[in-house]
C-alpha cells in the first residue's frame, strides 16, 4: 500500500506551492516598502550596496518569513482549498467515500514540513543572521545597544552578591562597586571600590578599594589604590538589549535564562528576563500552530460557498490577524507580571485548539 497517493501529492503540492508563492509575494512587498522607508538612511549613513544586500535584506527575508509563518500558513490553505472547494474538487473526494478525516492527511503532512522547517530556522539558523542584520541595523538606521546601565544587582556565585551603581561599556569601567560574600545569612566579607574596570575574561581592576572580613566578633579590614581581582561576571551578563533574545539560538537561550534565574535577576537594565522566556516559548508554541491554523483553514474553506472564495479568504484573513494579534496582547501580560511567560505565550493556541476542533467538527462529510 502506497503512503501517499497521487491525490495526497497533489494537495501537498499544492499547499506547499500556494504557502512559497504567498512567501514571495508578500515579502517582495515589504521589501519595496522598507526599501522605500530606509533609503534616505542608507545614503546619508553612507551604507555599502553590498552590506545592504547581504547583510541586511539576505537577513531581513528569513526572519520576517518565519515571523509570519502563520499568516502565510492560513493564507496558503484558505486560498488553494477554497480553489478545490470552488471547482468542486472537494465535492467530488468526498462523494467518491473519502471521509474529511482521510482528506486532512496531506494537509497534517505540509504542515509537519512547515512546522519542523520553522522551529530549525527559528531556533539554529535565523539567530545568527540576526546578530548581522542588528548589527547593521545599528550601524547604518538606529543604534539600538545598550552601551550604559544603571543599579546592577546579580547573584554570581552561591551566597556572592555583586551591586555597581553603574556601568559603561565604552570605557569598560563600572562605579560604586560592592561584593558581599554570605554563608546562609551571615555576612563574611564585604568588598568594595569606587571604581572597577574590565580588563578580559574574567579579569576586573578595582580602583581606591576597601575589604571588609567578619570573623566573628572579630573585623579585620584592608585596602588600597589599585587591586587586580578575578569576578565571574562580563559586559555581557550586564549589558542586555531588547535584540538580545533573537541573537541567540534555542540550547543558548535556555542556558541564558537558567543563568540569569539562578543570579536571581528580573531584569539587566530596562530588559526583562521574562522577554526572553516568552521568545523561548514562542519558538515551540509556533510549531503547533501551524497545525492548528491549517485544520482551522481546512475546515472552514472545504465548503462551496454562494459568492465563490472571497468569503473564505476574508474570514481566514481576519482570523489569522487576531491569532497574532492575541499574541502580541498575551505576550504583554506575562511582561507586566499579570500571566507567566509560558502561560501567556500557549494561550492563543488552547484557544484556537478549540475554535479549530468546532470548525473541523463542522466540515462538510
Amino acid at each position: 500500500m502506497k503512503l501517499l497517493s497521487i491525490l495526497d501529492k497533489y494537495i501537498i503540492r499544492k499547499f506547499l506551492g500556494t504557502y512559497i508563492f504567498s512567501i514571495v509575494l508578500i515579502i517582495s512587498i515589504a521589501v519595496v516598502f522598507d526599501i522605500n522607508e530606509k533609503l534616505d538612511k542608507f545614503l546619508n549613513n553612507n551604507a555599502p550596496l553590498k552590506a545592504i544586500v547581504f547583510d541586511y535584506y539576505m537577513n531581513f527575508v528569513p526572519y520576517y518569513t518565519n515571523l509570519f509563518s502563520a499568516l502565510f500558513v492560513f493564507i496558503a490553505v484558505i486560498f488553494f482549498t477554497s480553489k478545490l472547494a470552488d471547482n468542486s474538487e472537494i465535492i467530488a473526494m468526498l462523494s467518491n467515500g473519502m471521509s474529511f478525516k482521510r482528506l486532512m492527511k496531506p494537509y497534517m503532512i505540509s504542515a509537519s514540513v512547515i512546522a519542523i522547517f520553522s522551529f530549525i530556522l527559528s531556533s539554529f539558523i535565523i539567530p545568527p543572521a540576526n546578530k548581522t542584520r542588528i548589527d547593521f541595523q545599528n550601524k547604518y538606521i538606529k543604534d539600538k545597544s545598550v552601551d550604559y546601565v544603571r543599579h546592577i544587582q546579580m547573584q554570581i556565585d552561591k551566597g556572592v552578591i555583586l551591586y555597581m551603581e553603574s556601568f559603561d561599556n565604552r570605557s569598560r569601567e563600572g562605579i560604586n562597586f560592592a561584593l558581599d560574600k554570605f554563608d546562609g545569612k551571615e555576612l563574611k566579607s564585604r568588598f568594595l571600590a569606587k571604581r572597577l574596570r574590565y580588563d578580559s575574561a574574567y579579569s576586573w581592576t578595582a580602583t581606591n578599594y576597601s575589604i571588609r572580613e567578619f570573623q566573628g566578633m572579630k573585623e579585620v579590614i584592608s585596602s588600597g589604590s589599585s587591586l587586580d581581582t578575578v569576578i565571574t561576571v562580563t559586559p555581557s551578563d550586564i549589558l542586555v538589549s531588547v535584540n538580545d533574545f533573537e541573537q541567540m539560538t534555542t540550547p543558548k537561550l535556555y542556558s541564558y535564562i537558567q543563568r540569569q534565574k539562578e543570579r536571581g535577576l528580573a531584569s539587566v537594565g530596562e530588559v526583562s528576563i521574562t522577554q526572553f522566556e516568552i521568545e523561548f516559548h514562542k519558538r515551540f508554541a509556533s510549531v503547533f500552530s501551524a497545525f492548528i491554523l491549517t485544520i482551522i483553514g481546512a475546515s472552514l474553506s472545504a465548503r462551496k460557498v454562494k459568492g465563490g472564495m472571497g468569503l473564505n479568504i476574508g474570514i481566514g484573513l481576519g482570523l489569522s490577524v487576531s491569532y497574532i494579534l492575541f499574541q502580541t496582547v498575551s505576550s504583554s501580560f506575562a511582561v507586566s507580571g499579570t500571566m507567566t511567560p509560558m502561560l501567556a505565550v500557549w494561550i492563543p493556541n488552547i484557544v484556537f485548539i478549540a475554535i479549530a476542533a468546532y470548525l473541523y467538527s463542522k466540515a462538510p462529510n
